[in-house]
Protein backbone atom coordinates (compact mmCIF):
# COMPACT_ATOMS: atom_id res chain seq x y z
CA UNK A 1 0.00 0.00 0.00
CA UNK A 2 2.75 2.51 -0.15
CA UNK A 3 1.56 5.92 0.96
CA UNK A 4 -0.64 4.71 4.16
CA UNK A 5 0.03 2.45 7.22
CA UNK A 6 -2.72 0.02 8.37
CA UNK A 7 -1.74 -0.39 11.87
CA UNK A 8 -5.07 -2.75 12.40
CA UNK A 9 -6.90 -5.13 10.16
CA UNK A 10 -5.29 -5.17 6.74
CA UNK A 11 -5.54 -8.91 6.90
CA UNK A 12 -9.63 -8.16 6.88
CA UNK A 13 -9.26 -6.06 3.62
CA UNK A 14 -10.44 -6.33 0.18
CA UNK A 15 -9.34 -4.85 -2.73
CA UNK A 16 -11.40 -3.76 -5.14
CA UNK A 17 -10.54 -2.33 -8.62
CA UNK A 18 -12.26 -1.03 -11.44
CA UNK A 19 -12.89 0.35 -14.94
CA UNK A 20 -8.77 1.54 -15.66
CA UNK A 21 -7.78 -0.77 -12.98
CA UNK A 22 -5.73 2.70 -11.82
CA UNK A 23 -7.41 3.24 -8.39
CA UNK A 24 -7.28 0.62 -5.69
CA UNK A 25 -10.46 0.96 -3.46
CA UNK A 26 -10.48 -1.00 -0.02
CA UNK A 27 -13.11 -2.43 2.18
CA UNK A 28 -13.84 -4.68 4.70
CA UNK A 29 -14.23 -8.16 4.31
CA UNK A 30 -16.28 -8.81 7.06
CA UNK A 31 -18.71 -5.88 7.10
CA UNK A 32 -17.96 -4.21 3.82
CA UNK A 33 -17.25 -0.76 4.99
CA UNK A 34 -15.19 1.76 2.55
CA UNK A 35 -12.05 2.13 4.49
CA UNK A 36 -9.88 4.12 1.50
CA UNK A 37 -8.75 4.25 -1.86
CA UNK A 38 -5.91 5.04 -3.68
CA UNK A 39 -6.42 7.83 -6.07
CA UNK A 40 -6.87 7.16 -10.24
CA UNK A 41 -6.07 10.62 -10.85
CA UNK A 42 -3.11 11.42 -8.15
CA UNK A 43 -1.80 7.77 -7.39
CA UNK A 44 0.63 9.54 -4.82
CA UNK A 45 -2.91 10.77 -2.72
CA UNK A 46 -5.33 8.46 -0.94
CA UNK A 47 -8.92 9.14 -0.13
CA UNK A 48 -10.19 8.20 3.54
CA UNK A 49 -13.18 6.96 5.26
CA UNK A 50 -12.53 9.14 8.10
CA UNK A 51 -15.69 7.46 10.57
CA UNK A 52 -12.61 4.43 10.31
CA UNK A 53 -10.08 6.62 12.26
CA UNK A 54 -9.98 6.01 15.64
CA UNK A 55 -10.52 10.01 17.42
CA UNK A 56 -11.91 12.16 14.07
CA UNK A 57 -15.87 11.89 13.22
CA UNK A 58 -16.93 13.12 10.11
CA UNK A 59 -19.21 15.87 11.84
CA UNK A 60 -15.60 17.37 12.66
CA UNK A 61 -15.43 18.77 9.36
CA UNK A 62 -17.65 21.80 8.74
CA UNK A 63 -18.23 21.01 4.93
CA UNK A 64 -17.15 18.08 2.60
CA UNK A 65 -17.75 18.13 -1.10
CA UNK A 66 -20.01 15.30 -2.46
CA UNK A 67 -19.12 13.60 -6.36
CA UNK A 68 -21.94 12.80 -8.08
CA UNK A 69 -20.49 9.52 -8.85
CA UNK A 70 -20.82 9.58 -12.41
CA UNK A 71 -18.14 12.14 -13.64
CA UNK A 72 -14.54 11.74 -12.38
CA UNK A 73 -13.09 15.15 -12.32
CA UNK A 74 -9.79 13.08 -14.53
CA UNK A 75 -12.44 12.44 -17.27
CA UNK A 76 -13.65 16.26 -17.63
CA UNK A 77 -10.96 18.42 -16.57
CA UNK A 78 -12.82 21.09 -18.79
CA UNK A 79 -16.58 20.86 -16.98
CA UNK A 80 -16.78 23.67 -13.72
CA UNK A 81 -18.02 21.22 -11.62
CA UNK A 82 -15.62 18.46 -11.73
CA UNK A 83 -17.94 15.77 -10.40
CA UNK A 84 -19.22 17.80 -7.16
CA UNK A 85 -22.57 17.17 -7.20
CA UNK A 86 -23.17 19.43 -3.95
CA UNK A 87 -22.05 19.58 -0.23
CA UNK A 88 -22.65 18.36 3.24
CA UNK A 89 -22.78 20.39 6.16
CA UNK A 90 -22.90 20.11 9.54
CA UNK A 91 -25.40 22.31 11.38
CA UNK A 92 -25.83 21.92 15.01
CA UNK A 93 -29.28 21.15 15.86
CA UNK A 94 -28.92 23.19 19.10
Amino acid sequence: MGGIVVEQGEDALALYQFNTGTAKHYFCSKCGIYTFHQRRSNTDQYGVNVACLEGISPFDFAEVAVLDGENHPADHPKTISGGVAGFLRYVSAQ
